[in-house]
């Protein structure tokens, strides 16, 4: 199987407009006001008189990657990669290939594989060196050792901005790998292969990179698109149950914020999806890429210079339960404790009817999530809100929702309401687990 999202003929662009700053070129938004360089050349001319000369910049800047779903991507026969790397040019292209560890224990030919792919595709790529194999998880974002290790590589291999990194492996090597890439002559290509569900629906096709610092989450970072992406449906089926299990959540989130008919379907395939069912993983997996893609693509703001952050639905209190827990808590099942706080707060704000509400936690539930965990009795609530408003930029805008499927930013939270949400998911807890304790509280 060969499959290429079909948003704007099976790529995807995202354009960033430069936005104009006295002295100097920028890449950003395009001006908000919507006022166009004849009136922006009428200002400047008007304020001449004082002896201040302004030259404005204005830079646009299309981005275009495609994102493959394939089976068996090192496979003889399956073209899916070569595709995307004869899209690069004549080749043979120097090629640093980064293997996840936790992808080499489940499957220990694949450093085998990639090397006789190497082999087989010799007009394309040639490898620099034999595949690094490097730890996966959080752990490989606590610190740049990885990021060290690649930017020698690069350095030592010979690799240029024409060069290709090959990035196999879960978000969290995704994001490190991606950032080194980044940073060597200030862009090498990046082909990213996510091998996790939440890197293939979420983390992988997004433009984002980053390691964790000074004990914030993704504090070092850019914005740089990879040059493609391609998704190996197979490598889902080496995944512990939890870690299949835990990418569901991003499916959720980004059907809460754009898509009530995907979140419908979504509660049609709760019983298969809690199975871990393939079929109905590939189905969500597909779907929840697509739906990031495009809001990528149409949302107006690719690079986040604005304080909007609608893809972070449920993610204030995910990014702090992360921290709090010293990562047991995976990054996907934060998510679904922040879904689930944050669709209770919006309830009690008067923002979302309990009905929704309900559908919200009765899926997550479903899917095998646990909605309760005791560092949200210790969750600081202003501390981390502020805390993800300086990631954020700017003001706070918290993304939350008036319906299933329907969005809107907020500049203000609660936090006494927010801390009630809290405890109205610990009293479900007690209601599920304690038959003397009742029903108050169970249900909305």
């Amino acid at each position: 199987m060969d499959r290429t999202n079909d948003s704007m003929g099976g790529r995807t662009a995202a354009k960033a407009a430069g936005r104009g700053f006295s002295g100097s070129a920028a890449a950003g938004p395009a001006d908000a006001s919507g006022r166009d360089a004849a009136r922006d050349m009428a200002r400047d001319n008007a304020r001449a008189t004082d002896g201040t000369v302004t030259l404005r910049q204005r830079i646009e800047v299309s981005f275009e990657f495609p994102v493959v779903f394939t089976r068996g991507v090192f496979r003889p026969g399956n073209p899916a990669l070569a595709r995307v790397l004869a899209e690069g040019g004549a080749g043979p292209h120097r090629t640093l290939a980064v293997i996840d560890q936790g992808l080499v224990r489940a499957r220990p030919s694949i450093v085998r594989d990639l090397e006789t792919f190497a082999e087989d595709n010799a007009d394309l790529l040639r490898l620099a060196e034999p595949p690094i194999v490097a730890g996966g998880g959080e752990r490989v974002k606590a610190d740049e050792a990885l990021v060290d290790l690649v930017l020698q590589s690069v350095l030592r291999g010979g690799l240029c901005r024409q060069s290709f990194i090959l990035a196999v492996g879960g978000g969290a090597l995704l994001d490190a790998v991606g950032l080194a890439a980044a940073l060597a002559h200030r862009g090498v290509r990046l082909v990213r292969l996510p091998s996790t569900v939440l890197g293939q629906n979420d983390a992988g096709v997004g433009v984002k990179n980053g390691v964790n610092r000074f004990g914030r989450k993704n504090y070092e970072g850019t914005f740089a698109p990879p040059f493609a992406v391609v998704s190996d449906l197979d490598f889902l089926d080496l995944l512990p149950e939890r870690e299949r299990r835990a990418g569901l959540s991003e499916a959720v989130k980004v059907a809460l914020i754009r898509d009530a008919a995907f979140f419908a379907r979504l509660e049609e395939l709760r019983a298969p999806l809690a199975a871990l069912d393939p079929s109905a993983l590939e189905e969500s997996v597909i779907r929840c890429a697509d739906l990031h893609l495009t809001h990528i693509r149409t949302a107006g703001d690719p690079f986040e210079f604005g304080s909007a952050r609608p893809l972070d639905f449920g993610h204030w209190s995910a990014h702090a339960l992360e921290e709090l827990t010293g990562g047991e808590l995976r990054h996907g099942e934060a998510v679904a404790l922040g879904l689930a706080l944050d669709s209770l707060y919006c309830v009690l704000a008067g923002m979302l009817d309990a009905a929704s509400a309900e559908r919200i936690l009765t899926l997550l539930d479903g899917l095998g999530f646990a909605l309760w965990h005791p560092a949200l009795a210790t969750l600081d609530v202003e501390r981390s809100i502020e805390s993800f408003r300086e990631h954020l930029g700017g003001r706070l805008q918290l993304s939350l929702i008036t319906g299933i499927g329907r969005r809107v930013e907020v500049e203000r939270v609660d936090a006494g309401l927010m801390r009630r949400a809290a405890g109205m998911l610990a009293e479900r807890l007690r209601a599920a687990t304690d038959p003397a304790a009742g029903t108050t509280g169970a249900r909305l």
